[in-house]
């Protein structure tokens, strides 16, 4: 198995970036990248707060990253924080979605 420890302190955006890039790829095959940025946007203070908190309090030692805090968390964090939703949305709506971007149209 490949250690992607070689990266070094970059090792976590790396991790990152290639997870981000599979997510964009599924949510624009399955044409929901608007619905997937809604979503993103609405769950990030959530996130932020919960992420700040757990960070504080030693839940997390991220020893593999750049070192860059932005608003008081990891750099890699903020991008992590929009690469899980999308992710799960992403393969979501490739599973199952009707590749309609947007608002759900439902039935009068």
């Amino acid at each position: 198995m490949f250690d992607i420890s070689v990266f070094g302190r970059y090792t976590y955006l790396v991790t990152e970036l290639v997870w981000g890039i599979v997510a964009a790829l599924l949510l624009r095959r399955a044409n929901a990248v608007r619905k997937a940025g809604v979503t993103i946007l609405a769950l990030y203070p959530i996130a932020y707060v919960w992420d700040r908190y757990t960070l504080a309090v030693g839940v997390f030692d991220i020893k593999l990253r750049t070192g860059i805090d932005v608003a008081g968390i990891p750099l890699e964090e903020h991008l992590f924080m929009a690469v899980v939703p999308g992710l799960v949305i992403g393969m979501h709506e490739t599973i199952f979605g009707d590749g309609a971007d947007g608002v759900a149209v439902t039935d009068p």
